[in-house]
């Protein structure tokens, strides 16, 4: 079975990049978690450095580690879970930066790796990870004696301007690290979107890089095309996949292409997803299936050998509101048996 292609333009992420860049004040990071959201962490990686990123964020140190191995050992990189037990010796070989988020995690850093750079993490209302109000005001004295490399938390409704929790934050932050002299970092994407006030010394991008919502003015980064493999007339009153789901109003021509939800085309997106050809839409029909969608192709003057699902017609949000979720899960879910390609830059 021939597999689908997805191509990624690096020249775009780093226009991205630099676009957010010139948004924000200070320093302008850039977020590559979760193989740079699905994308490819080197590839991606040596584009942003080359546009100019000399601090990165990854989730995990064993991905500091796959960073670290494609860009420069100056860069910085920041590991958002922090110093994990058993992260000494993978910390300290790759020149990670963790984000300690704890008393323990502060512990084991001072203890394991004495001298080596951390930064903190401090949570102002997400509960999600960081230290909480009370635990840093008793370490913080602890903390900033160690010289930290960066003092960050992070926002839990950047993507809606107007929600009254983003302001809670951001005084829950100026409360918690006002008159400190170490760098601190409060904004992603969504964050730098809401000004200034909300950008201190370090802004760290990471969905609008990659195209996604919220930040809309963003070059659109992917392309994905399906090949056909089969095409069949279907004659009106049949139905076509599982369940019976789709009956043929019309004698139609049905085409199958080559992937489904194994690779990231989740099955709820089915009733109102589109393929593409030369800019005419073909509806899915039926059930998307684990390796297989089945689409409308009645309307295409000529059949193609493959169709694109992925194009500036429908980007990544826009599949992720056919499917009830968010663009970061679409990027993140895009399937390892795509084949890639990389444009605009060294892969």
């Amino acid at each position: 079975m021939a597999v689908a292609q997805l191509s990624i333009d690096l020249t775009a992420v780093a226009h991205n990049w630099r676009t957010l860049a010139a948004k924000s004040q200070g320093e302008t990071a850039a977020v590559v978690k979760a193989d740079a959201y699905g994308l490819g962490v080197a590839p991606v990686g040596r584009a942003l450095a080359a546009a100019g990123v000399r601090s990165f964020f990854v989730a995990a140190a064993e991905e500091g580690v796959a960073l670290r191995s494609a860009i420069d050992d100056a860069a910085r990189i920041f590991v958002f879970s922090g110093h994990m037990d058993g992260d000494k010796n993978t910390i300290a070989a790759a020149g990670l930066i963790p984000l300690v988020n704890s008393a323990d995690q502060l512990l084991r850093q001072l203890e394991a790796l004495p001298g080596h750079p951390f930064g903190v993490q401090l949570d102002t209302g997400m509960n999600r990870l960081g230290m909480e109000p009370e635990e840093w005001a008793s370490l913080r004295d602890i903390a900033l004696g160690q010289s930290p490399q960066l003092i960050m938390s992070h926002l839990a409704c950047a993507d809606e301007p107007d929600h009254p929790m983003n302001a809670q934050q951001l005084n829950a932050f100026r409360t918690m690290t006002d008159g400190i002299s170490a760098p601190r970092s409060l904004a992603a994407t969504g964050g730098v979107l809401l000004g200034a006030d909300y950008h201190f010394d370090l802004t760290r991008p990471g969905v609008g890089l990659y195209g996604g919502a919220p930040y809309m003015d963003a070059r659109p980064v992917v392309e994905l095309d399906i090949p056909i493999i089969q095409t069949r007339l279907v004659r009106a009153g049949e139905t076509v996949g599982y369940g019976n789901s789709w009956t043929a109003k019309r004698d139609s021509l049905i085409a199958t292409i080559a992937a489904g939800y194994a690779d990231g085309l989740h099955r709820v997106m089915g009733p109102k997803t589109q393929l593409y050809a030369d800019g005419v839409s073909c509806p899915v029909v039926g059930r998307i299936s684990m390796d297989m969608i089945a689409v409308d192709v009645t309307d295409l003057t000529a059949v193609p050998d493959q169709l694109q699902i992925l194009n500036a017609d429908q980007g990544v949000d826009d599949l992720a509101a056919n499917a009830g979720t968010i663009g970061y899960e679409i990027l993140t879910s895009l399937g390892q048996r795509y084949g890639r390609s990389y444009v605009g830059g060294q892969a």
